[in-house]
This record gives C-alpha cells, structure tokens and sequence, in this order.
C-alpha cells in the first residue's frame, strides 16, 4: 500500500486516514467548521484527534460558490497562527495547508505545516510544486477547471472518469518532471462538476486506482448531498456518511471531513466487513 514520504515523516495509508476540516474563515459553506479563534481551532484541533483524525487540514481562503477571494496576506494573517498554535499542542499530528498560493504554503510549511492541500493542482501558482519539492512536505492535488473566480463552472463533457484519469495522468507526469512523484489525489468531489458527475466519480472511484497514487476523497457535506437530499449543509451528514462508505469500498486512502468520529467508524467497520 501507499506510504508517503516528507521530510522526518511517513503518512502510511496502508489503512485509511481521516484529515479533520478547520477552516480559519468568516464564511465557509460549513458553519461547524469556522474556528476564526486561535483557542477555538486548538480545542477543535484536540477534539478531532480524540475522535481519530490523523491529519488536520487548515484553510483561510473559503472555496465555497460565491466565497470572496482574499489576498494571500490576509490568508496567511488567518492561517499561521492557528497552525502554531495548534503544532505546539499537537505536534505528532500533520497539519496540512489549506491553500492554492505557494506564497501562503511556505509561510504554513515555516510554522509547521507538513502538507499542502492544494484544490487546483498547480493550476492557479506556477511556484507550488517546486515550493513543495524544495521543502520536501507532502503534497494533495485535486481536480477542477477554470481559475480562482470560475472554479465551479462546469465544462461539457461526456465521462468524467476518463477526464479525471487523463487529468492526473498528465499531473503525474509534469510534476515528476520537477520532482514530486510521491504525492494524493483528490477527484474534487463538488468542483467543477454537475451532480450527477459527483456521484458518478464516487460511484466509479476504483477506477483512478490504475494512476497507483493514493486517493483522497471530499464529500464532506457538499451541496449534491444535500440538495438530492432536500435539505442544507447542517443535516448532511447522514448523506456524508453513505458516501464516504462508498468511497472507502472505492479504495479511498484518505476521507476529508467536518465529522471525524462518524468517518473514523465508517472505516473502523469497512476494516471489519474485510477481514
């Protein structure tokens, strides 16, 4: 199975992991995931862990449809003194960078960020996979299209997962190319993508195996589940839950979500129906 190799650090997905949500934002879609407070994010931070998140992913700038874009300053402002603060309390934890600016990645690595949740792969910083080589930190691309104002428009096409497969397939070239050939996936559940196409690509998720690089999958509370649902973002983490299961039974390495201890039983009880 996959182990990923940064700096003194393995993350071994030989079993999945949860990565736990803590946005450092006014505004994210989740309202249970805003910790603008360093106290706050620090005593989420320590819930998650009790719960069995093995990773904590910090973001300042919200993705979420019609979210306001902030300058990498003001992100940064947001983000490095959570993930002090919260490395000094847990520092066996990795803490993973929530950012598509390189400028905001180091500034994150240099307070002790170990990764860089990266949601447009490069696409948006021509600086962020050399600045993730030459720190030698781990590294998530996921899968959207257009740039930081349009990367919820939905080009035409007429199966996502062969674009995903080509996608990643032509990442994982480029960035061997410069150096980085460990690094995770993430298929962008809810990015750039029409409902249907969200649920195919969980549905199907087995078949980005063939890329043989670990997967992460985020479905955490996202719009396809509670608009299918005919209910919000609060009540969706039933729906979060039958989708990461799915996922996990897809080969999902790594589940990204707001609920750490319902995730942790999904794979707890995956782990059990395979034995």
């Amino acid at each position: 199975m996959f182990k990923i190799h940064f700096k003194d650090t393995v993350l071994d997905l030989t079993t999945p992991l949860v990565m736990g949500i803590l946005n450092a934002t006014p505004d994210s879609f989740f309202k249970g995931s805003r910790m603008e407070a360093i106290d706050l994010g620090v005593q989420k931070a320590i819930e998650m862990v009790n719960f069995g998140a093995s990773i904590i992913d910090i973001g300042g700038q919200s993705t979420r449809p019609g979210a306001e874009l902030i300058s990498e300053a003001i992100e940064i402002e947001r983000v490095v003194p959570m993930i002090e603060a919260i490395h000094a309390i847990l520092p066996q934890i990795p803490i993973s960078i929530d950012t598509y600016h390189a400028g905001v990645a180091k500034a994150a690595i240099n307070a002790g960020a170990l990764l860089v949740n990266d949601i447009s792969c490069g696409n948006f910083d021509a600086n962020m996979i050399s600045t993730v080589v030459a720190n030698q930190v781990g590294y998530i691309g996921m899968h959207q299209t257009g740039g930081p104002g349009s990367m919820h428009e939905v080009l035409s096409r007429t199966n996502i997962m062969e674009t995903l497969k080509d996608y990643f397939l032509l990442k994982k070239s480029q960035f061997a190319e410069i150096g980085l050939t460990e690094w995770i996936i993430d298929p962008g559940f809810g990015f750039s993508k029409t409902i249907e196409e969200n649920f195919e690509l969980v549905k199907s998720l087995m078949q980005l195996k063939s890329l043989d690089l670990p997967i992460l999958l985020g479905v955490s509370r996202k719009s396809s589940i509670y608009k299918t649902l005919g209910v919000d973002a609060d009540a969706a983490l039933n729906g979060t839950t039958v989708l990461n299961t799915i996922g996990l039974q897809g080969g999902a390495n790594i589940l990204r979500v707001h609920d750490v201890k319902e995730a942790k039983e999904a794979i707890l009880l995956i782990a059990k129906l395979n034995a």
